[in-house]
């Protein structure tokens, strides 16, 4: 299933399943409460992306719901207030994606409106949910495992990229996680005691100048985050094209092939010729 699809999901079975008892003291029309950290400016895609997944649902701000916004414009200690707001507006539902700093302020405001979170940390040991099978309480979402895949990926860049002496990752600013990304790049660099450069490009010319970048120097390892989190995981390496590219694929790196022969495997390995 998307994960655009599982939101809007979400959001609109809280929408539509309210208590009928409740009914009489609800306005007509269902009220989303929507709750970040940051400021409209720089998220402007991101609500976009939230009420077209809301009208694909069903759902059109001003005909049939209310969206009720909330930022806290870079002041964490607001959140408290602002969640406490939202509540007395009797909202359905809280959303609060791609903001952590927010979602834990819903969280200990309410334990009965539901709230739907994106997140880079697990959710578990952030007390959000009791476990991932069963999560239990009024909080759900998406928990995108960031800080394991970006520790993996360095981890194997180091491995594959042995001669190399810049490491460097190229990150799209645009995106609503890239501050997570970032925050958990340079943390699983620091415990590799792997000193990586941050670039950020968007646009085809800002790709193009950060490859200029790249070639000035030698010796370079170029890491690109990913942008959708899969179910499965697969590692290939083209061994003809490591040859041509002048690369020694450590033996080491291999033998995992043989030890991920289980085609069940969600993180397999193979290498490829």
């Amino acid at each position: 299933m998307r994960r655009r699809d599982f939101i809007k999901g979400i959001v609109g079975s809280a929408v539509t399943a309210r208590p009928s008892t409740a009914r009489a003291q609800r306005p007509a029309m269902p009220v989303i409460g929507f709750l970040h950290s940051g400021s409209p400016e720089p998220n402007v895609n991101r609500v976009a992306a939230f009420r077209k997944g809301l009208s694909e649902a069903g759902y059109v701000e001003g005909q049939n719901v209310t969206i009720e916004y909330r930022w806290a414009v870079g002041q964490d200690d607001r959140l408290a207030d602002l969640a406490a707001d939202l509540i007395r507006r009797r909202v359905a539902v809280i959303a609060t994606p791609g903001s952590p700093s927010a979602l834990l302020a819903a969280k200990a405001a309410t334990t009965t409106i539901p709230i739907v979170f994106l997140i880079g940390r697990d959710p578990v040991a952030l007390g959000l949910v009791a476990s991932l099978n069963r999560p239990g309480g009024n909080a759900t979402g998406v928990y995108l495992q960031l800080m394991e895949l970006v520790a993996k990926g360095l981890g194997l860049l180091r491995e594959l990229a042995q001669g190399a002496n810049r490491f460097v990752v190229l990150v799209n600013p645009n995106t609503a996680y890239t501050d997570v990304v970032v925050k958990d790049l340079e943390a699983s660099a620091l415990a590799l005691g792997l000193p990586i450069e941050i670039l950020r490009a968007s646009t085809g010319r800002e790709i193009d100048a950060a490859f200029a970048n790249l070639v000035q120097k030698p010796g370079c390892a170029l890491f690109v985050v990913p942008v959708v989190q899969p179910t499965k995981f697969e590692l290939v390496v083209n061994l003809n094209t490591a040859r041509a590219l002048g690369l020694t694929i450590p033996p080491s790196l291999l033998a995992r092939d043989s030890q991920s022969g289980n085609s069940n495997d969600p993180n397999r390995f193979h290498a490829r010729r």
